[in-house]
């Protein structure tokens, strides 16, 4: 394996055993704990280590079960605090990958939660629960393996939560036979945050798939989802809920999710107490999407049966015909295939209601499909891809057309977003590449270098914009050779993140900026600095920066038109003497 470093979200089963019996449990009969020759704590220990020894850092441990209150205190004990410490012992590697360093989380049914209130406080243990909305259906459907009603119990136990500053929200699945009591969904939303701890901005949808419910619960239909999806807006725009309706509630069906990924066994694994490894909740305890065990199989063993798996798994139906032709096939990829395969479909099972999200979130159209399709296609299908190359296009559009129909881009290429002040001078950055005349300054070891982003930056490609930062790339002008042709680029000096909490913490004497001194950095790094050709400092946020080389993969017309950094940039020369 290669020294560079793979980051995963690893979510881990510490028990399969549970206290409850939901009528509609993807687990089915698995839910029974089983005899291992290892604590829950060991096979957590052994398989993160192991993974690390073959550069593989989880960047997020999440516990899921089975029912993870159900371990006995000194397990949850144990669990917990290792993961908690894992994460201070690794938040720099974990923060250069690009994640935030969060707290322990743990998805539970809240049923018995009691017992472990002392351990979730001491460790700020983040906390997703489940109930079944409307509420009056929720003993119907989650009841205990003795069948006794629940709600109650969780209502009183979510009162526990009301002195931890973490996260602590709750999830529904809706089948038809919630779906049929929308008007009732829509007042309990109001009475949970009105009346309880829980932020319901902060609370997700799933869209339940009936495929071991024995016929006591029904998948909704496609229309019906979209259907549901506008009475959530109809019903929360412009309210004090509309932070939940516009970005959590229906975030599970947009780009990012794990079911929108060209292949989700290149992140996303699920590890067992006994050492097995699936995919995820959905495919726990199928054999299809069965990676390896942490105990039997090494590493990059396991990470190569997890890309096969999934590959496969995607290749049983072929390439839907619609989503070839998709302006948002880019941003789906054809949807989770367990539930392709489960449904016999070779699309999302809530395509439409994708596409009714991806148009009022105003996501771009791809204006040209085939582009996509044939890179999907390339990475995700075994056969036909000649069926799926592009004919020739004669009519290639300008890089300032690209920029001009997309308002992402537009940020990335404008000269009013970053403005860089060198001995009061300042100077409107724009990036290289559409300049007519190259701009270059001097820099001395006196000088006084500033740095303003406009604030609104911060927010642009971002669900979260506390973990969006400015981003700085420090490029010398000496060249390097690289790669298998040997091509030249600038080296490499430093890349430095500016997170929101602190660029808030300075005061800005223009309005509407943020405001960045980087005058001690220019001078910690004067030694790499080229003394015969003009260094490169180039600007930009590390959503956007995410965005371009999304768009650049995703496009290869923009590919062809944009260069590797096309961001705000200037070039300069560094003087460390006199005069």
């Amino acid at each position: 394996m290669n020294n560079q470093i793979k980051y995963i979200h690893l979510l881990y089963v510490p028990t399969m055993a549970c206290n409850m019996g939901c009528k509609y449990c993807y687990l089915e009969d698995n839910t029974k704990d089983e005899k291992t020759n290892h604590t829950p704590l060991e096979t957590l220990e052994y398989a993160v280590n192991k993974f690390k020894e073959s550069n593989v850092v989880p960047f997020n441990i999440s516990l899921h079960g089975g029912e993870v209150t159900t371990l006995n205190k000194k397990d949850f004990h144990d669990v917990i605090k290792f993961i908690s410490e894992y994460y201070e012992k690794n938040k720099e590697i974990i923060t250069q990958g690009g994640f935030k360093i969060g707290t322990p989380h743990i998805k539970t049914n809240l049923y018995d939660l009691k017992k472990h209130i002392d351990t979730i406080k001491k460790y700020n243990v983040s906390i997703s629960g489940s109930l079944d909305l409307p509420l009056f259906l929720h003993d119907e459907y989650r009841i205990t393996k003795g069948n006794q009603k629940t709600l109650d119990t969780i209502l009183e136990n979510i009162k526990l939560l009301e002195d931890i500053p973490n996260k602590k929200k709750v999830s529904s699945t809706i089948f038809k036979e919630h779906y049929e009591h929308t008007d009732q969904i829509i007042e309990d939303l109001k009475y949970l945050h009105k009346n309880t701890c829980l932020d319901m901005n902060n609370f997700n949808f799933m869209i339940g798939f009936d495929y071991n419910s024995n016929g006591i619960l029904h998948h909704i239909t496609e229309e019906e989802q979209v259907d549901f999806y506008k009475r959530m807006h109809e019903s929360f725009d412009g309210t004090d809920l509309d932070i939940g309706v516009n970005g959590p509630w229906f975030d599970e069906f947009g780009p990012g999710y794990c079911t929108n990924c060209d292949n989700c066994g290149e992140k996303f694994f699920l590890l067992e107490k006994n050492g097995d490894i699936y995919s995820c909740v959905r495919g726990q305890k199928n054999k299809d999407f069965y990676y390896g065990n942490i105990y039997e199989n090494e590493v990059e063993e396991i990470l190569n049966n997890a890309f096969q798996k999934i590959f496969i798994n995607h290749n049983k139906l072929p390439f839907n015909e619609e989503c070839s032709k998709c302006e948002y096939l880019y941003l789906c990829k054809t949807g989770c295939p367990f539930v392709k395969n489960t449904y016999n479909t070779n699309k999302s099972y809530t395509c439409k209601l994708q596409k009714e999200m991806y148009k009022d979130r105003n996501y771009a159209k791809d204006e040209y499909p085939e582009e996509t399709a044939y890179q999907y296609v390339s990475k995700m299908r075994t056969s036909e891809l000649e069926k799926y190359i592009p004919k020739k296009k004669n009519d290639y559009p300008s890089l300032e057309e690209i920029i001009e129909q997309d308002q992402k881009l537009k940020y990335i290429y404008d000269e009013n977003v970053f403005i860089l002040k060198v001995d009061n001078q300042e100077y409107n950055l724009s990036s290289q590449i559409i300049k007519n005349i190259r701009d270059f300054i001097f820099i001395t070891k006196n000088s006084k270098v500033t740095i303003y982003m406009k604030k609104e930056l911060i927010n642009e490609e971002s669900d979260y914009p506390e973990n969006n930062s400015m981003f700085i790339i420090l490029l010398s002008g000496n060249h390097v050779q690289y790669g298998d042709e040997q091509r030249n680029k600038q080296r490499h000096i430093a890349t430095h993140q500016i997170y929101k909490g602190m660029l808030d913490l300075n005061e800005s004497d223009k309005e509407g900026y943020y405001q960045y001194d980087l005058t001690n950095m220019f001078k910690e790094y004067k030694k790499a600095f080229s003394l015969e050709n003009a260094n490169n400092i180039f600007f930009t946020t590390s959503a956007l920066r995410d965005y371009h080389y999304t768009k650049q993969k995703n496009n290869a017309y923009y590919h062809i038109q944009a260069i590797n950094l096309p961001f705000q940039n200037i070039e300069f020369y560094y003087i460390d003497k006199e005069v």
